[in-house]
């Protein structure tokens, strides 16, 4: 016999126009896979409705709906939002409209009368200007598109905009990085909802990586590095990445960028900020990471194959770049074993 259906969680999605399509339509994807999903698991044909989700693209004259051109006809209209008395979930999502009107006064107005009345707040992208204008994360963390967080924090330097992270968590308060990290915010509110297990279910179907926890860096180390190195230094960090298995001593590398031992170190702080070392250390964590949240191998063999040498000198490295050791973060981020029954 299925089970009783929980009750549906109301969620808004919403953002002036014109909206990043993927920001709308990501988050909306995988709430509308959790109910689908979930009944599967209950033995129904039919979705259950875990999630309640309402779109509305505030319109403005002579503007597209979404960056794509792309139209459609939301059912909710702005007096039937401020008819509104209770939200589990306020999603304010991002895209040109959302730098270019967030001080728009009805906006404002809009996004003030349903905020309180939201259990938790959240905003997709630059989604989070939205919210900064209309005063609502005064002195809370926040993140938002890489791309845009300095110009966030000159415009409200009393909100303190962290660039890093894909996805930051203050209180009832989320915040996150561009596109696709609203995907990975809303699998965590799944995961917060209805456990790992539905949210693990979502991210297969998608196929989306679950739980990229959301301290995760917005850019990986070789993209970070890349953006500040030139070409000479792109092709050897590269170069390295591919090759972590490899002991990497700086006379190798700095044969391979045709320059001494001490040039290449000088130059290579020069151009990324960090020496040789560091770098190659961030890559190796990285690496590490990724397979101990995927469960693959013993930790002997994520040694082996992220070029750390013995598990302590691994340790150590992890310590240093994230406060949790090897062991500790396998066991908080990995996958478990998916039950028959989750499976569509």
């Amino acid at each position: 016999m299925p089970s009783a259906e929980p009750a549906p969680r109301r969620v808004l999605i919403l953002g002036p126009a014109p909206v990043q399509l993927l920001d709308l339509a990501g988050p909306a994807e995988v709430l509308g896979q959790a109910g689908r999903l979930h009944g599967l698991a209950q033995g129904r044909t039919a979705p259950t409705r875990l999630y309640d989700v309402m779109c509305h693209v505030v319109p403005g004259p002579g503007l597209a709906q979404t960056s794509s051109n792309l139209t459609f006809r939301p059912a909710e209209t702005e007096a039937s939002l401020l008819a509104l008395t209770a939200l589990d979930t306020l999603i304010v999502i991002g895209g040109e409209g959302a730098r270019e009107r967030a001080h728009d006064r009805a906006l404002q107005k809009l996004v003030r009368h349903l905020a309180p009345r939201s259990k938790r707040l959240v905003s997709v992208c630059t989604g989070a200007f939205i919210l900064a204008a209309a005063g609502l994360v005064e002195g809370r963390r926040v993140t938002t598109h890489w791309r845009f967080c300095a110009e966030l924090a000159r415009r409200h330097p009393g909100v303190i905009v962290d660039p890093e992270p894909i996805f930051i968590r203050d209180g009832h308060l989320w915040t996150s990085a561009g596109v696709t990290a609203g995907m990975d915010l809303v699998l965590a509110l799944i995961e917060e909802d209805h456990g790992h297990e539905l949210a693990l279910a979502v991210a297969r179907e998608l196929v989306l990586f679950l739980r990229r926890p959301g301290d995760q860096k917005q850019f990986s180390a070789v993209l970070a590095a890349q953006s500040r190195g030139g070409p000479r230094l792109g092709a050897v960090m590269a170069w390295m990445s591919e090759n972590l298995h490899r002991p990497l001593s700086v006379e190798a590398l700095a044969g391979r960028a045709c320059l001494s031992p001490r040039q290449f170190a000088r130059v290579f702080r020069e151009e990324t900020g960090v020496t040789p070392a560091r770098f190659l250390e961030q890559l190796r964590v990285e690496a590490a990471r990724r397979r101990l949240e995927a469960g693959r191998g013993a930790l002997a063999d994520v040694v082996a194959s992220c070029g750390f040498g013995t598990e302590e000198t691994m340790r150590r490295a992890f310590l240093r770049q994230i406060g949790a050791s090897p062991g500790d973060y396998r066991d908080r981020f990995r996958r478990p074993s998916t039950p028959k029954e989750m499976h569509p």
